[in-house]
């Protein structure tokens, strides 16, 4: 089953609690799912955002997602039945801090891809990272010693 079908969210949506294999499923459709709208954040969707995210993906996740997987991501139909922060709240509740940071960064590469950065990304990086239940600290990386 392909990625983008986001089988893991829509199973953390519907209440169940994941196994260790299925949360570190679950970071990667986030992750893809919060990317893949950034690149229509600002209502015009370029082949660079879309570049740079398969690039930002495979530098934190290590897989390779095809430019049609990021589409299909983009403009799912799953997006009728919920709102993204919606999704992006229910599963971040399952993700650890480190995954939560981890698509947050992520979020910041591809929102600076094309080199500007408009007030629709900088209100769409903002909801992100409340859904995502990060802190000022958290999303500048810093860390408590343990």
């Amino acid at each position: 089953m392909s990625i983008a079908s986001l089988a893991g969210v829509l199973k953390i949506f519907g209440g169940s609690d994941p196994s260790p294999e299925e949360q570190a499923q679950l970071a990667k459709e986030v992750m893809l799912m919060t990317l893949a709208r950034a690149t229509a954040a600002d209502t015009n969707i370029k082949a660079i955002e879309i570049e740079k995210v398969r690039d930002v993906l495979r530098a934190h996740t290590g897989e390779d997602f095809p430019a049609a997987d990021v589409r299909v991501a983009a403009n799912s139909r799953i997006y009728e039945s919920a709102p993204l922060d919606k999704y992006i709240a229910t599963s971040a509740k399952k993700l650890s801090a480190s995954d939560r940071q981890d698509i947050a960064q992520a979020l910041a590469e591809v929102i600076n891809a094309d080199g500007r950065v408009s007030s629709r990304e900088i209100t769409f990086f903002n909801q992100i990272a409340a859904s995502l239940s990060l802190t000022p600290a958290q999303l500048m990386g810093l860390k408590e010693e343990d």
